[in-house]
């Protein structure tokens, strides 16, 4: 029987846990269960965190415009990121490698096949491709939406079952419940146009996405018939939970 294939999108906030470093911790949780789940499933994981990973390393002199100053974090951050990654997923018995995408990639018919032929062959021989923005010489990510559409449209290309977005929510709530102080997620949503209504403008602390970016990134999905999963996933075993139904999180169908 073919597996599954999922991607996943984890968050600045998520990777950090809310702190001002990367937690080796989640990316360990991250990585047990993609080893528990790799019988039934491909992993393909878009994954910020660069300039949070550098931020733990160095400070730089910031008299430059301050774009310049997060693409020079990045340069410096990707390496230690993807080593963290490495380190943690190769005692878990699985093979990490680095894949650096910009948004004109997706504009190159040519480059979109490259991508697909080279993820396929990866994944093929077990290895779980770690994709991030290349973002010493792109802009987009930085100031918009903390790779939630470069997950989407990496998903749409690579033909994905289920696009998991890990947040640092219990999905998507209801503004309702919010202004009570009382969040109530939503389940499952059908109809995007009253999604919409229901979300703020707020950005998230360590990342430059809020919910409107996530929604942004369900629609591209959608578009190519793939669900799309907002989940919390500063949880532990947060995929294997949303898998069997055991937490509360936004399905985008």
């Amino acid at each position: 029987m073919a597996k599954k294939r999922i991607l996943l999108k984890i968050g600045s906030n998520t990777l950090t846990k809310e702190t001002n470093h990367i937690s080796r911790g989640k990316i360990e949780d991250i990585g047990m269960q993609i080893a528990a789940l790799k019988d039934e499933y491909e992993f393909i994981i878009v994954s910020s965190g660069a300039i949070a990973a550098a931020k733990q390393f160095v400070k730089l002199d910031n008299n430059e415009k301050e774009v310049f100053v997060k693409q020079a974090l990045a340069s410096i951050g990707q390496p230690h990121l993807m080593r963290i990654y490495q380190e943690n997923f190769k005692d878990l018995g699985l093979n990490t490698s680095q894949c650096l995408l910009s948004y004109s990639d997706f504009e190159k018919e040519n480059t979109k096949v490259n991508i697909v032929n080279t993820i396929n062959v990866l994944v093929k021989n077990n290895y779980i491709p770690i994709i991030n923005e290349n973002d010493t010489v792109a802009t987009d990510e930085i100031k918009f939406g903390d790779n939630d559409k470069l997950a989407a449209l990496t998903a749409v290309l690579l033909n994905v079952d289920i696009l998991i977005i890990a947040t640092n929510t219990n999905g998507i709530y209801t503004k309702e419940s919010i202004h009570n102080e009382l969040p109530s997620t939503i389940s499952i949503v059908n109809d995007l146009k009253t999604l919409e209504k229901e979300i703020g403008d707020s950005k998230s602390s360590h990342g430059t996405g809020g919910m409107q970016s996530k929604i942004e990134a369900a629609a591209i999905a959608k578009a190519a018939n793939i669900e799309t999963w907002v989940v919390n996933g500063l949880k532990d075993n947060f995929i294997l939970n949303a898998l069997e139904d055991k937490i509360l999180f936004t399905k985008i169908v």
